[in-house]
């Protein structure tokens, strides 16, 4: 991945840019939390599967702080339960990364390492945007994804440069997911929009920024980097991969089966 962000292929102004950017951070953490729930049992190790349910449990925090904003910026009464479970798949903003399938073990290894390189660079800039409240909302969720890159940073340079069987299967995820990297540094009319109120994001540096610290890692593991090649885009626009149906369905099922309950 080389140059500078592409520009999203949408120009189209939206009603509500600052509503539309905290789905984004929402959605992303709400879906990856939700693929990594569905590790707990089925870790390779005790240990790592106590860690697994943690993250997700930390990330699906994070949604339902980001989502409740969101909610509250919206002024429509939806609160973070409602965003969560009752809307659909076209109405998710979370990147394409975070919606593939675990595969095995390396694959969720490296897709939690290549979302959490850039979750805390992401993080650390909106740290100091102008927005009081989410400032305060990304720095909370700042010290708990440092740990989360750092568990699965030590993970990928475990598997990367240990057995033959382990390196290869790293590398391999790594080839597969690498081309949905590109959406996490694209910037359209929503960026833009929200910049206008203090929330600014120099999408170039940070882009910079994670290749060398991905680039650092990948080297100690004796991985290598793909080759830039076209990269996915669309589920910052509602356009996903029929994966995050099958997932919706699943965690949306009870929420929707007892509209109004309450536990």
């Amino acid at each position: 991945m080389s140059g500078p962000p592409v520009a999203a292929p949408r120009e189209t102004p939206v009603a509500d840019p600052l509503f539309e950017f905290l789905l984004r951070l929402g959605d992303d953490r709400l879906v990856l939390g939700h693929r990594l729930s569905e590790w707990c049992g089925h870790a390779p190790i005790l240990e790592e599967d106590i860690a697994l349910a943690n993250i997700a449990l930390d990330l699906i925090g994070q949604a339902s702080a980001f989502l409740a904003l969101a909610g509250r910026v919206e002024g429509k009464g939806r609160d973070q339960d409602a965003l969560a479970y009752f809307r659909d798949e076209h109405r998710y903003r979370n990147a394409l990364l975070v919606e593939q399938p675990n595969g095995h073990f390396g694959t969720t290894i490296v897709r939690q390492f290549l979302f959490d390189a850039w979750s805390v660079l992401h993080l650390e800039a909106l740290t100091r945007c102008g927005h009081e409240e989410l400032a305060g909302l990304a720095a909370k969720a700042l010290k708990e994804d440092t740990y989360h890159l750092r568990h699965s940073s030590q993970w990928v340079i475990r598997l990367g440069d240990g057995t033959e069987e382990s390196h290869g299967r790293a590398q391999e995820a790594l080839d597969q997911l690498w081309r949905f990297t590109g959406e996490l540094f694209e910037v359209d009319v929503v960026d833009q929009a929200v910049a206008q109120e203090g929330i600014t994001v120099d999408h170039e540096a940070l882009r910079v920024r994670w290749m060398e610290l991905v680039g650092e890692v990948a080297g100690e593991a004796t991985l290598t980097l793909p080759e830039e090649e076209s990269m996915a885009t669309g589920g910052r626009r509602g356009r996903h991969s029929e994966h995050l149906g099958h997932l919706l369905a699943e965690m949306q099922i009870l929420a929707r089966s007892h509209p109004g309950a309450s536990w």
